[in-house]
């Protein structure tokens, strides 16, 4: 059984900018720059059979490439704080391609969240961090803005979950048309 996600990737240059948002905060875990991405869809656990689907699910998804700026800090868990993240500027683009990737893999038999949609890249996971810690943390971090950069593919990724971290692999890219 593998884990498996729809993702875009993080160019380094984006990847590099994120780092630096990565401290002040007792207790988080920071997500390692290559481990940044966003998350258009989980799938979770999957055999062979369901690896097969999936990639087959993917291929036949058209959609134009596009830019995104992310934009702002946040947090997972209201009275338990989970996540810290850096949000994503409303694109009607990405979240195009986000439906039809949802779309797809449940028409395909694939049991996905049901949460709506909010698009982010997580920066660190949290264990025993206050609310107003984390608050703090995204109220110091909420004018962050970095981009806006190109989205020219979307990935199947799948996760291996580690002692430390969890260790991400492209499993197969989908380029987006270009918009000419």
């Amino acid at each position: 059984m593998t884990r498996l996600f729809v993702a875009l990737e993080i160019p380094e240059i984006v990847a590099d900018a994120l780092t630096v948002l990565q401290s002040g905060v007792d207790g988080a875990r920071w997500v390692k720059p290559e481990n940044f991405h966003l998350t258009l869809a989980f799938i979770g656990e999957a055999d062979r059979h369901g690896f097969s689907v999936a990639l087959d699910s993917l291929a036949g998804i058209e959609a134009p490439a596009f830019e995104i700026r992310l934009s702002g800090a946040g947090v997972f868990g209201d009275r338990k704080p989970h996540a810290l993240w850096a949000g994503v500027e409303a694109s009607p683009a990405l979240n195009h391609l986000q439906a039809k990737v949802e779309t797809a893999l449940r028409r395909d038999g694939f049991t996905l969240e049901k949460r709506k949609f909010t698009p982010h890249v997580t920066l660190a996971y949290l264990k025993n961090v206050s609310q107003d810690a984390a608050e703090r943390y995204a109220a110091q971090h909420g004018l962050f803005s970095c981009g806006p950069f190109p989205v020219e593919a979307f990935h199947l990724y799948s996760s291996e979950l580690g002692r430390d971290s969890a260790h991400y692999a492209i499993e197969a890219s989908y380029a987006l048309s270009s918009s000419r």
